[in-house]
Parts: C-alpha cells; structure tokens; sequence
C-alpha cells in the first residue's frame, strides 16, 4: 500500500462512517414517525400474494412500464442502482490497491459484462430520466407540469449523483486498463476499453478515482440522512414496503373499489357502541392516519403521475393529490419531535404530555403541533378545505401511483372527521344527507314513486316477493328511479331484460339508497344506517339462496361498487354485475340481436367507479361494438377502438380505460357546487367533442347528468348526444321501441 492509497483509504473511512452514522440515525427516526401511527393488523394478511406482488411490482416494474419510455429508462436505472452497488462495494478494495477487486465473482468475465451491460443502460435511463424532468420543468411555458410542487433540487441532485457514481465507474476501470490490471476482456467490456485508451498510465488513478466514487455515493447518503422527507431518494428503499402492504395484494386496482371502513384502535367502528371520547371518528391530526398512511406519506417519489391525471388539479382546483401528501408528510416530520416526546392531544382534546416533557422542544414543533390538520390561510391549517372537497374520490391518483399511496383513503378518513366531529362540509351537501335520512334518496322524492318509471312498459315489472323464480335482482338506484335521464336508462335496461327473456325483479318502495355519497362525503353513521337496511331487505329477498345464486344488476357504478364491495362489511355477500356486462353476454349469446347500426359516431366515456374502481371496460365496448354495426360485426365482437372511421364506429378518446377523466359527479360532488376553476364536466365534453362523435356513450347515471350538462352548456345539445349504452343497444335491437324515447331526448335538450 503506496502513501496514496493510505491516504484514499483513511478518507474513504472517515466520510464513510459518518455517512453510515447518519443514516442509521435517518432511518431510526423515519421508523419512529411512522410508528406514530395507528394499528392497521389487516397489512400482515397474505404474506404470500404481498410478496409475489411486491416483487412483480419492483423486479418486473409492472406498473412504470405503463409509461413505456419513462418505465424502461426508471428499470435499468433502479437495477444499475441495485446492482452497481456492488462496485461501488468493489470500490473500498480498489482504494487500498490499484489491483483491488471484489473476491470471488471480481474476475469473472460474465461479471464483467452484466455490470458492462447495466452501467451502460443505465447512462442512457437517467439522461433520459433527466431529459424527461426538464422538459416538464414547472417552469416552462404552456401550462401546469406534473412536478409542479416538487422540490425540484431534489431530483436534479439524484440524478447527477446517479449519473456521475456510473460515469467513475468506467473512469476506474479505464484506468485500469490504461495501468494493465483489468481482467475482463474487450468483448465484454468494450466501453471500459474505450474509456482506458483515453486515460494516462497513471497507477494512483484508480485509487483517487475510487475515492471520489465512494465521496460522492456517501455524499448522496449524508444528504439524504439530512433530509427525512427527501421521497425522490427514500422511495428507492420504502418503495419495497409500502407495496408490500398495500391494501389488497391480490387485486388489480389496490387501493380502489371499497372504502376502508371507519377504523378506531385498529378495528371497525361499531356505531351502535362507539363513544366519542374513547373511539376515533376519522382523522383530526396526522397521527391519527395509520402506521400505513405514514408510511404512504413518506414514501411519496414526488413524481407527480397522480397530479398529471387529476380532475381537480386538471381544472384549476387547488387539489393535487401530490401537494397534499406532501404537506402531510411534512407535518408529520415537523410535529414529530412534540409527538415521540409524548405529546398529543387525546379524543376530547386535552394534552396529553406533561409541562416538564415539553420543555425541551424546539418552538417549531411546538407551533407545528398547533396548526389545525384542516384549516385555511388564516388558520394556518395544513390541509385548506377547499382541497379536501374539491375530490371527486376518481381513484385518478391511487391508479397511477407507482408506489402504491392510498390517496383516496385518506382524504375520506379526513372527512369524515370533519362531517361527523366538526360538521364542516359544503353547506349545499346538507340538503343531500338530510333527504338521505329522511327520504331515504338523496333528491328527497317519496318513497311511493320509485316505481314510477314501470308505467306505459307494455309489459309487466315483477316486484319481489310476488315472485320467487327470478334470476337477478333489478337494483334500480335512486338516480335510475327519480332523475328523468336515468329513468330512460332504467326502461332500455327493462326493457332489454324482458325481450331477451331474463327472470328479474325490483325491491321497488323497498329500496333505497345504498349511502355510497354519504360514505364518499364522509358521513359513515347515515352510510351505515342506509347500508344495514337495505342489506337486511337482500338478505330477506335472497333467503335460502347461495351466494352463486344472489344475484343484482345495477345500472349505477356506485350502487355497482357498493353493493359489491362495501356491503360485505355489513354482512351482504351478493354477486353483483353492472348493467353493460348483463348485455355484453345477453348479445354474445344471441338472446338480444341488434339489428339496425347506429350512425353518426360513438365515444365512449369510462365511468369512474365502472372502469377504474372496478376494472370492467370491455363489456361497454362489445355492447357498443355491436349496435354500432347492427349486428353486422358478429355476436359479441369486440368494439373498433381505432380513431378509423368517426362516421360509423367507436372512436376513442384521449384519456379512456383506466386514464379516463372524471366527470366530476363522484365523492358526492354531484351535491356540490363547482365554484372554483373550469367545470370538471365541460373539460371532459370538449375532449369527447373532439372526437366528431355525434353519440357519447355513459355506463352511470352521475355521467350522464353531468356530460349532458355540459353539452347543452357548450350549446352542442342539437349535435351530440348523451346516452346510456343500455339505451344505444335498444335503438339497435327495437328500433322501433326508442324511437319514442328518441323524439323525448331531444325535445329534452
């Protein structure tokens, strides 16, 4: 050892172990913080499909591949991140000799040339990864960048660090080359080769060379340890976690569908004995999330991929679904000192810790454990109201997170504290949840005329009860019985049922509201009452029947997703279709045979809780796909998706499928007033419009109020077309039959 390499050596030590110190402290009090939050026992579940998934999601990258570019460049970076470590482990033994390496697997050719192989592609994915982040720079003209809010040094900094650990790894082994110690030869590593015949014979080289590849990895460590709240670095190692807890491992779409129920010391809350000064009613302070919910916090990569996507923040709302994790996560790391001191405030607002383990703190953690959770400006809140209600619980966020944060989850669990504790809300929401008590519909229609829209059938709607042999149980949906759009989609669905000689029945005055918009506004205790009623009215009609033979089709995606998902909570297992997928195997089966095509042009628009929550998208197309061709194109063929032929198929638009955008009527918002930015559904019907479709085809009620509304706002009411895919089919199948309805719908517009 040469006096160069006794100096390289003592200096890789000294900012090694300071590094290594730091970090260690770093992730002790990243542990802490998320140890503040409540149990969560229900993420220990299924070790198994959570590992599976984690790998696939990590390993195989599965859900970054989505964005083909973007996911190949983050793939061989993380792998030349994961691997390429090894040389910079390789490193500590090439700063005490120039003819260092690693033992064992150090002089193996094939080693040679995988490490060849990784670093060169992993030049090439964070050039691209660099590219990428400045050409959407939140600066740049023309419009919001999904990194706006992003602590943009952050990632520049990663990045040069990424780039410049890969560039001195061939600057050691070119001096290796130039000084004749590399072992590998030229066909496996031909960059190394290339970089040698630049270099001087120069034997220190490899050494100080060696040394600034360990100074700048400890010095990305030693930042990073500084900065607990640094996601664009700490994803590379909580990513693992979070994934593997996510909410359901075996589900596509985790995170979506159900709402987690209301949670109080790590179980479900029983409303029938729940005390307000023992049990926690949603969240009021950011240690109230669960450990989990920390944990999603923390582990933001600050990528903006749910910003980019969502309704609210596309509209100009002040909602964006990665500002507002960031702002929890940095409230979380703020309050956290005043917390792990033994502060707090218990559930009727008292603190918990005594004056002499408070005297210590720092006055900033005081004054963060100050600032109300939901607050405006003035109150210094962390979270503005106006960001927790502009939500349209899309799921927009939760699908495109590559790190799988349960975005929607936690901006319930917020609201719920404030409507059930604070009774804070939208004040036009109050007439809604008053009529859902009282009425048991949230338009405040009588009970007595559900069963309004059965008139003038022609053929008779059997009631439960009055029969017993029915197959599937009609939900029919407040929307589908009070509002006179859905009520056309209600006949077309009877109407289609009766021609294809389905056994079906409606619970009719014995219905009501499944409580989805009182469970997405936050108000569990109406949602729980509603729900608990109508599970005993199923339970009762579908006495002495198998869960294979409890059937339901509805035609309201939340009714849809309720029923299906939520209800099972409550002790109602139901094996529940959307209305589109009752038709798409009616039309495959040849019992409805669509006959007469529909001209002008169809588009379709995903509702939220159909497509995204619940992942059924090609049961609306092969509906569509056959009455747009009257049958032309086979019994349930798939639907044309191509932009070919706008007069006579199926024209997509832009965003469809699991990026379809929002028409703003979910999380209750069809109760609420859009005051603030560009209406939610205008935004989508120009984008439908766009496609020359004289025919937008919806799959929900909500949808279809909302797009309606919109085109009859941009005056397009003469040219497009909102319908139901129920009401497309039947204008294929009898004709005849909707021509009235037709003659109705535009003299509605």
């Amino acid at each position: 050892m040469g006096s160069v390499q006794i100096v390289t050596t003592i200096l890789a030590a000294a900012i090694t172990a300071v590094a290594v110190w730091l970090a260690a402290r770093a992730v002790m009090k990243i542990v802490a913080v998320i140890r503040l939050g409540r149990p969560d026992p229900e993420r220990f579940a299924d070790r198994g499909a959570r590992t599976r998934t984690m790998l696939a999601e990590t390993a195989g990258h599965t859900r970054m591949l989505r964005w083909t570019v973007v996911g190949a460049a983050h793939w061989f970076v993380m792998v030349g991140f994961i691997v390429l470590s090894l040389l910079v482990l390789e490193a500590y033994f090439e700063v005490v000799s120039p003819t260092g390496g690693l033992p064992l697997i150090g002089g193996l050719a094939v080693y040679g040339l995988v490490t060849e192989l990784i670093a060169v592609l992993g030049v090439v994915g964070i050039l691209v990864l660099i590219a990428i982040r400045v050409r959407n720079r939140p600066t740049r003209p023309g419009g919001r960048s999904r990194f706006t809010g992003s602590t943009m040094w952050q990632g520049y900094f990663v990045e040069a660090v990424v780039l410049a650990v890969l560039i001195m790894g061939f600057v050691i082994r070119g001096f290796k080359v130039a000084t004749d110690h590399f072992e590998y030869p030229v066909w496996a590593t031909p960059v190394s080769h290339a970089v040698g015949a630049l270099l001087p014979d120069w034997s220190a080289g490899v050494s100080i060379a060696a040394l600034i590849k360990i100074a700048i990895s400890m010095t990305w460590l030693i930042v990073i340890a500084l900065n607990v709240t640094m996601g664009v670095a700490w994803h590379r190692f909580l990513a693992f976690f979070n994934i593997f807890f996510k909410r359901d491992p075996g589900r596509v779409g985790s995170g979506l569908g159900a709402l987690r129920p209301m949670m109080s010391n790590g179980k479900p809350l029983d409303f029938e004995e729940a005390d307000p000064e023992k049990d926690q009613f949603g969240v009021a302070q950011v240690e109230q999330f669960t450990w989990k919910g920390l944990l999603d916090f923390s582990t933001c990569t600050e990528c903006g991929r749910c910003q980019s996507q969502c309704p609210a923040w596309n509209t100009g709302k002040p909602l964006s679904p990665k500002l507002l994790v960031l702002s929890l996560r940095d409230h979380a790391y703020a309050k956290a000192p005043y917390l792990l001191a033994g502060g707090g405030k218990d559930l009727t607002g008292e603190e918990k810790a005594t004056a002499a383990q408070l005297a210590h703190l720092d006055v900033l953690a005081l004054a963060e454990a100050d600032k109300p959770l939901i607050g405006g400006a003035e109150d210094g809140g962390v979270i503005d109201p106006d960001v927790l209600w502009s939500c349209t619980t899309c799921g927009a966020c939760v699908e495109q997170c590559p790190v799988d944060i349960e975005h929607v989850d936690h901006i319930v669990d917020m609201r719920r504290y404030q409507v059930l504790i604070e009774s804070s809300f939208p004040s036009e929401a109050g007439v809604m949840l008053r009529n859902l008590e009282n009425k048991g519909n949230p338009w405040g229609a009588p009970q007595n005329t559900r069963e309004d829209w059965t008139k003038g059938l022609g053929f008779e709607v059997p009631r439960v009860g009055e029969v017993d042999d029915f197959e599937y149980l009609f939900w029919v949906g407040c929307a589908g019985a009070f509002e006179d759009r859905a009520k056309k989609t209600t006949r077309a669905v009877a109407t289609l049922l009766n021609e294809a000689g389905v056994k079906f029945a409606i619970l009719g005055e014995g219905e009501t509201c499944t409580g989805d918009p009182a469970r997405r506004i936050g108000n569990e205790f109406v949602f729980q009452m509603l729900a608990q009623q109508n599970v005993e009215t199923l339970n009762e009609a579908f006495e002495g029947r198998e869960k294979s033979t409890r059937k339901i089709v509805a035609t309201c995606p939340h009714c849809f997703n309720t029923l299906g998902n939520e209800y099972g909570q409550l002790g109602g297992e139901f094996e529940v279709v959307h209305h589109t997928q009752l038709l798409a195997h009616l039309v495959s089966v040849g019992k409805l045979t669509p006959v007469q095509p529909v001209d002008g042009g169809v588009t379709y628009h995903d509702p939220c809780y159909l497509g995204r929550h619940n992942r059924v998208f090609a049961a609306p197309r092969e509906v569509l796909g056959s009455a747009i061709g009257g049958g032309a194109g086979g019994r349930g063929g798939a639907a044309s998706i191509s932009g070919a032929g706008r007069d006579s198929g199926l024209v997509e638009m832009p965003r469809n499928s699991e990026r379809s955008f929002c028409c703003g009527a979910g999380g209750a918002r069809m109760w609420m007033e859009e005051k603030i930015g560009k209406r939610i559904n205008v935004d989508r019907v120009e984008e439908a419009m766009s496609t020359g479709a004289r025919t937008i085809a919806v799959g929900c009620p909500f949808c279809s109020t909302m797009l309606s509304d919109g085109v009859n706002g941009k005056g397009a009411g003469e040219q497009v077309e909102v319908l139901d895919v129920a009401s497309v089919l039947l204008r294929s199948v009898k004709p005849a039959d909707a021509t009235g309805e037709k003659g109705t719908a535009a003299a509605g517009r």
